[in-house]
């Protein structure tokens, strides 16, 4: 699997001939650049326009699946469950987490998440290998709240995504990582992640 990150909330995810897309930026965002790349399943954690760009996501007459919300899907090879929390980034819309299984690993994508407590059905889950989680605060975790909830999930990657960089600098500190630099690109495989626990990678935008 090759993580790139685009802006905001946006990570793809590919494999294969398979892409993926978490939070696509719509063109209507005016904190972020649009996604303009193809995928074939985007995953909308809010229906906001920095998250919810499915439509940025489509190449010609080809348009990604499209999940959104709660529920129980399985596309192509992956299988994937969503479930809702209780804040959001933005006040009374519903923010969904998505736990993926795709090209062996496990993702834990948190979108928009605004609070640590998630579902216990999520928290009974096995650990993710790939914790994608918001650290910007504000309205989202803040870099505090957002390491003790990777340390929770017991996550083996880390991967931070809305940020500026004082709330980088702020989680990588919490998280005993203010060396690190970002890369362009995480190219992973199962047997990668085996041995590590809370590894924070950098995503560069």
């Amino acid at each position: 699997m090759i993580l790139t990150y685009h802006t905001g909330a946006c990570i793809r995810a590919s494999a294969g001939d398979t892409t993926v897309v978490f939070g696509p930026v719509s063109k209507d965002s005016k904190n972020f650049k649009a996604t303009n790349f193809g995928a074939d399943v985007a995953f909308i954690p809010l229906n906001h326009p920095d998250m919810n760009g499915a439509d940025e996501a489509s190449r010609g007459d080809k348009r990604p699946f499209v999940v959104y919300g709660a529920g129980e899907y399985e596309i192509k090879e992956i299988t994937a469950s969503g479930f809702p929390t209780s804040k959001s980034s933005e006040g009374d819309l519903i923010n969904t987490v998505y736990s993926i299984k795709f090209d062996g690993l496990s993702v834990l994508y948190l979108g928009a998440l605004g609070t640590s407590e998630l579902p216990k059905e999520l928290l009974e889950m096995d650990e993710p290998d790939v914790l994608i989680i918001p650290v910007g605060g504000g309205k989202m975790l803040t870099p505090s709240d957002a390491q003790k909830l990777a340390v929770k999930l017991e996550a083996k990657i880390v991967i931070p995504i809305m940020y500026d960089d004082k709330s980088l600098k702020q989680f990588l500190k919490e998280a005993g990582a203010e060396g690190t630099k970002a890369v362009d690109k995480l190219t992973i495989k199962p047997r990668d992640v085996s041995d590590k626990q809370n590894e924070v990678v950098v995503l560069s935008s």
